[in-house]
C-alpha cells in the first residue's frame, strides 16, 4: 500500500471552498509529520488533547454567552446554551477513551517531549476554571435578585419549578459534568503512568485528586444538604423500620 498517496490526499491542498472555509491545511498541520512522530500513538495524543481544547473554546464562549443572556433573563436561551454546554462536556469526556488504547509504554516515549509540561496549563482548562465565578454573580444578581430570594426558596419553600429552578439545575449539571472529566482525566493519569508516580513537574500524582473535591458552585450542593436534614428532621437520625406488610 502507498503511505505516502493516502496521506497526501488526507492533507489536501487548500484550494476547495471546504477547505478554505475550515482553514484545513493549517489545521492538518497543527500536528506532527509521520517521520517526526516518536511513535504512531504520537499523532492520537496531539489530536485528543488539540480535539479537547477546541471543545474547551467552545465551552468557553457559550458560557460568555450564557453570561449575557442571564443579565437579560432570556432562561430559554440560557437553557439552550446550558444544553450545549453539556453536549461538549460529554464530548470531551467520551473521546477521552481513545487514549485507553494507548500502552504505558508509548506513552512514556511520548512523556520524553513533553517539558514540564502538563494539562493544568491548559488555556482552555484554565478559562472554565475561571468563568463559573462570574456565572455564579449573573446568576446571584438576576435570578436571586441580589439576594432578595434564596436557594432554599427556589428548591423548597417556595418550589414551582420556574425559571430560576431549571438555570439553577443547569449550573449543577455544568459543575457536575466538569468534575466527571477531571475524574475521567484522573483515571487516565493512573492507567498511563501509574497511582504513585510524579507529575512532570515533580509533584505527586495524587495531589491533582485535590482538584476533583472542589465545587465551582458549592451553595447548589449545600441546598440539597440543608433541604435533607430539614426534612429528616421529623425521625431523627435513624428512621424506624416499615411495619410489615398485613
Amino acid at each position: 500500500m502507498d503511505r505516502q498517496y493516502y496521506l497526501d490526499i488526507l492533507r489536501g491542498n487548500g484550494q476547495l471552498d471546504y477547505e478554505i472555509y475550515l482553514n484545513t491545511e493549517n489545521l492538518l498541520a497543527c500536528q506532527k509529520e509521520p517521520e517526526d512522530l516518536c511513535n504512531p500513538d504520537e499523532l492520537m495524543f496531539m489530536i485528543v488533547h488539540q480535539v479537547e481544547e477546541l471543545w474547551m473554546k467552545l465551552i468557553a464562549n457559550t458560557l460568555l454567552d450564557i453570561s449575557e443572556e442571564m443579565l437579560a433573563r432570556r432562561s430559554y436561551k440560557v437553557l439552550t446554551l446550558f444544553r450545549r454546554v453539556e453536549i461538549c462536556q460529554r464530548l470531551m469526556d467520551k473521546q477521552l477513551i481513545v487514549l485507553e488504547t494507548m500502552s504505558p509504554k508509548d506513552y512514556q516515549e511520548i512523556r520524553l517531549l513533553l517539558g514540564n509540561g502538563s494539562g493544568q496549563e491548559s488555556p482552555g482548562f484554565r478559562v472554565l476554571l475561571k468563568l463559573p465565578a462570574d456565572l455564579w454573580a449573573c446568576f446571584h444578581k438576576i435570578y436571586l435578585e441580589d439576594g432578595k430570594t434564596t436557594l432554599e426558596q427556589i428548591y423548597d419553600s417556595q418550589y414551582s419549578h420556574d425559571d430560576a429552578y431549571m438555570v439553577a439545575e443547569a449550573l449543577a449539571e455544568f459543575d457536575e459534568q466538569f468534575q466527571k472529566f477531571r475524574h475521567s482525566h484522573m483515571q487516565l493519569i493512573y492507567r498511563s503512568i501509574g497511582v504513585d508516580a510524579k507529575s512532570l513537574k515533580g509533584r505527586p500524582v495524587e495531589i491533582l485528586r485535590s482538584g476533583m473535591a472542589q465545587k465551582f458552585f458549592p451553595d447548589l450542593w449545600q441546598v440539597r444538604a440543608d433541604m435533607t436534614d430539614r426534612w429528616g428532621a421529623s425521625y431523627g437520625k435513624k428512621r424506624q423500620k416499615l411495619p410489615p406488610k398485613p
